[in-house]
């Protein structure tokens, strides 16, 4: 016996959650597959909420900072990451989620999820375009940043513990890799 498992399209989800299938259940959608997420323990909460406030503050109207908002991905992707630095782009979210051609970078926090992050989900940003991937590893205190895409893959890993990081898209800001990772209030 063969089990076949139905693959969702971006198209039948977006039915599936306006007709309230999902119950607010917070899930994400994963190469056509449906991801329960899990629940947000304090430390990840704490560095997402302090890293979004300040990559506010210090990139101001250049940017939308969304945090744990879905993006939509052409590959049957609908990922809420932790935080997504996007083009300001206002109303036209109305009608939809940023699309890769609308996102600077992305970031995710990772304890518990750690493998799902450097893995699947690296893999899915790559393949839809992402041009940058950030992965704060909380067990480590350290930075993991994946740049440079080439056939669907990142052929760049930066791993950091100190020092400061400035984003592709934004080369003249530098974000100092302690302050997301926490590793200087411990």
């Amino acid at each position: 016996m063969t089990i076949t498992t139905y693959k969702w399209t971006i198209e039948r989800y977006h039915q599936a959650i306006e007709a309230g299938i999902f119950d607010d259940q917070p899930i994400e959608l994963l190469r056509g597959d449906l991801i329960v997420m899990p629940p947000e323990r304090e430390p990840h909460a704490y560095y997402n909420t302090e890293a979004a406030d300040y990559l506010r503050a210090l990139l101001g109207e250049q940017v939308k900072i969304r945090d744990r908002k879905p993006i939509t991905l052409p590959n049957n992707s609908e990922p809420a990451p932790d935080i997504a630095i996007v083009k300001p782009l206002g109303e036209v979210y109305l009608k939809h989620h940023p699309y890769p051609e609308d996102i600077f970078w992305l970031i995710e926090f990772s304890q518990a999820t750690l493998s799902k992050n450097l893995g699947e989900k690296r893999e899915i940003y790559a393949e839809a375009g992402i041009v940058e991937y950030w992965v704060v590893n909380l067990k480590n205190s350290q930075l993991q940043v994946f740049r440079n895409l080439e056939n669907g893959q990142y052929t760049t890993e930066i791993i950091l513990t100190t020092g400061t990081i400035s984003p592709r898209s934004f080369p003249d800001v530098f974000i100092p890799v302690e302050r997301l990772t926490g590793f200087l209030r411990r």
